[in-house]
């Protein structure tokens, strides 16, 4: 009976992509990518081994408050303003966004560990502007926009404010070249949508409602295929970790560029 569990258990291993000796089970570099986002280099320690893998984690809390921002973008059920909501700013994305960087940053995965710390602190600092209560546009009110909410400064400087975001998102984008192709279209639609989003605001400090409405709606829509796709990459990842045969692809781009499962101190003793 021993016999019979321990070849099962190797087999459906085996099934999984992964191989066992007789002391270890071993990731090759293709697995470690989709599990982890990052690309498998040498690391000391066993980490990997010690601890769960904490990207589904993060991205969970992304998916949920981006699915919600973008239903709510769009005026699904004729939703309006996002401060009922405002929990997805500051709880639901930024808390399991922080508690996934955290132990990225312990295992070593580099990526992973910024791309959670970036998402985090943009929930985070564009959740500050769905709080009436902190009233950051009061000194732009004037008599007819006693909020100065309408006003053509604050959302000028909105507008600018994304257009930075949009920016750092692409600079993501670029890196996730190197990683797998949902994951890149993740990041390409976001620096699309932020740039989106912050066209709406200057049509709006321009005083084209129409067109900023427009604008809106269609940043909504692409941050709803962000959603979907890191929804996408979430079951795919879980399947994975919960031994779930599931043969969805991710779209491997690692295969493109040179391995790195290898120590640099010897890559360069070779080149030398």
């Amino acid at each position: 009976m021993a016999n019979y569990t321990e070849n099962n258990s190797s087999n459906h291993d085996e099934e999984k992509g992964l191989h066992r000796t007789d002391t270890t089970v071993t990731m090759p570099p293709e697995l470690f990518e989709k599990l982890y986002l990052t690309p498998k280099v040498p690391v000391v320690g066993d980490y990997n081994r010690r601890f769960a893998n904490p990207t589904p984690l993060g991205i969970v809390g992304f998916v949920i408050s981006t699915f919600t921002f973008a239903m709510v973008l769009m005026g699904w059920g004729g939703a309006e303003g996002a401060t009922p909501v405002a929990g997805i700013f500051f709880f639901v994305g930024p808390v399991l966004l922080l508690f996934s960087m955290v132990f990225e940053w312990i295992m070593g995965n580099f990526f992973p560990m910024m791309a959670m710390g970036l998402y985090a602190v943009f929930w985070l600092s564009f959740g500050l502007l769905q709080l009436p209560t902190l009233q950051l546009a009061q000194p732009y009110a004037t008599t007819g926009d006693p909020t100065g909410q309408m006003s053509p400064e604050y959302n000028s400087v909105i507008g600018i404010y994304l257009i930075v975001w949009g920016f750092a998102l692409f600079t993501f984008f670029v890196f996730t070249l190197k990683v797998n192709t949902v994951f890149a279209m993740i990041f390409a639609c976001a620096t699309t949508a932020v740039w989106v989003l912050s066209g709406a605001y200057f049509k709006l400090a321009a005083g084209n409602f129409e067109a900023a409405a427009s604008l809106q709606k269609a940043g909504g829509a692409l941050l709803f295929v962000v959603a979907a796709l890191g929804w996408y990459m979430c079951v795919i990842i879980m399947a994975g970790e919960m031994r779930i045969t599931l043969n969805l692809p991710l779209g491997d781009l690692s295969r493109f560029w040179p391995s790195t499962d290898v120590d640099l101190a010897e890559a360069a003793a070779h080149r030398d």
